[in-house]
């Protein structure tokens, strides 16, 4: 049984009926404008401000339009130009910098005076209380987004403080931490979303959805070789695995003779020859003999994906991470951490990608490459395979698909689609900006798709 809200009894749901005058304080890349174009709703890029020079450059390519770049310390009312609000709804969205507040930061807070990067939240109060000075015309609606760490113990008191003075302002708040893979998009990344309405008005945010989408859904499909993990990285994960097998955690197997470091990484159906695991890289269906029926390694390589599915038996990658098991499972299309994932918990998202951050050297995504193993010439016959299978089979003229699996980076292109933009917005803007801006870019910017959500609730 739903349970009845207050507010929803007391107020109207605020609906937006007028033309809208975006104005968009930190915007970055324009994630806000995204979702209401995507809505086609009848809005204006009214006013931008954004510090970044790259990200400026990114908005205009993506918006076609033609702002500069700005700081919020020089900004005032007039600058905004909020008037004739009988006729014009003015949106205003502050997505102010979280680097103070997140986990991943100094974690130095938004306390008002402190000058910390987050405590630039402040400056968004000196413009309303001088569009109150000025003609007294204020924003219908505001939009903040953060980490939720915005709302935590440590923030909490000074975020109360920010609430209050939007209540003094006429503003009616309402406050939720959404989820993007609630929203369609396969990234488990939390942010606070605050709601503000101007008048007595309530709002309530959008229900979640089964997600759809898969990690895999969002990958490209030929990818450079420069994103795949390096031999530094993949030892390291070794020298992990290594430590725990010493303390008898273990792996479950043990390396052959002359197997190389990527061994670390593989859990695989094997089978017992002397006082060690030979790894088994699959099975074919070629006669009633068990054991003729297996590929095995020979070079130790390669990380390799069987055609058992289901059941645990599917060749897996181990991620070390900060427990006392030591490490995770991760399976094809699974998300996971690779920058110093012995230090972190939740290493492995199954089927979708954690927090992107503004580089794209903290996650990777496990991916399979098919080859062919020529049978007739040996296991020195190894080609590329042509084209994609799913499972390792048996070939014509003695012909097996192998399937390795192997750990690499995001693509900028992964990224952003992972943000919900189009290949069109990022093609765009990767025509004015290099990959590590349009990493940083993406990773600083907000879901549009749960954007579009919340925006759907006022119309």
């Amino acid at each position: 049984m739903n349970q009845i809200n207050l507010f929803e009894i007391l107020f109207e749901p605020y609906k937006i009926t007028k033309h809208i005058r975006l104005i968009e304080l930190f915007a970055g890349i324009g994630s806000q404008a995204k979702a209401l174009e995507r809505l086609n709703v009848d809005f204006q890029h009214y006013k931008v401000v954004e510090f970044d020079k790259y990200a400026i450059k990114s908005y205009n390519a993506i918006h076609d339009t033609n702002f500069e770049t700005s700081d919020i310390t020089l900004i005032h009312a007039k600058d905004l130009e909020i008037v004739e609000t009988d006729k014009y709804e003015y949106i205003m969205t502050y997505s102010f910098p979280c680097q103070d507040l997140s986990l991943a930061g100094k974690q130095r807070g938004m306390k008002k005076g402190s000058g910390t990067r987050s405590g630039l939240l402040w400056e968004v109060e000196r413009l309303l209380d001088e569009c109150v000075e000025t003609n007294g015309n204020l924003p219908q609606v505001l939009l903040m987004e953060n980490v939720p760490e915005v709302i935590g113990s440590k923030n909490i008191e000074h975020f109360q403080e920010w609430e209050r003075k939007l209540e003094s302002f006429g503003y009616r708040n309402y406050c939720q931490v959404l989820n993007a893979k609630n929203y369609g998009i396969p990234q488990n990344r939390k942010r606070c979303f605050m709601i503000s309405i101007l008048g007595d008005y309530y709002y309530k945010f959008p229900k979640s959805f089964k997600l759809e989408l898969k990690l895999k859904d969002m990958l490209e499909g030929e990818v450079d070789e420069k994103y795949y993990l390096s031999q530094k990285m993949i030892e390291s994960f070794n020298h992990h695995a290594e430590r725990h097998r010493n303390r008898g955690n273990g792996f479950g197997w043990k390396p052959t003779q002359g197997e190389g470091i990527a061994n670390s990484l593989t859990a695989s159906t094997s089978c017992r020859s002397s006082d060690n695991f030979i790894k088994v890289l699959g099975t074919v269906n070629i006669g009633n003999n068990e054991s003729n029926n297996r590929i095995y390694a020979v070079d130790g390589i390669s990380l390799t994906l069987n055609t058992c599915q289901g059941g645990h038996r599917q060749v897996k990658v181990l991620i070390p991470e900060k427990t006392k098991r030591g490490y995770k499972e991760a399976y094809e299309g699974d998300g996971v951490y690779i920058n110093q994932p012995h230090q972190k918990r939740g290493t492995v998202q199954n089927g979708m990608i954690q927090t992107l951050k503004t580089s794209g050297n903290d996650v990777g995504v496990v991916v399979s490459e098919p080859k062919i193993i020529d049978d007739t010439q040996g296991f020195d016959g190894v080609r590329e395979y042509e084209s994609y299978s799913p499972t390792l089979r048996a070939a014509r003229n003695g012909l097996k698909v192998e399937h390795n699996l192997r750990i690499r980076k995001l693509t900028p292109l992964e990224y952003w689609r992972l943000m919900g933009f189009d290949d069109e917005d990022f093609y765009k803007a990767e025509k004015v900006n290099s990959n590590t801006q349009l990493y940083k870019q993406a990773g600083n910017s907000i879901v549009v798709n749960v954007l579009e959500e919340i925006f759907k609730k006022l119309f």
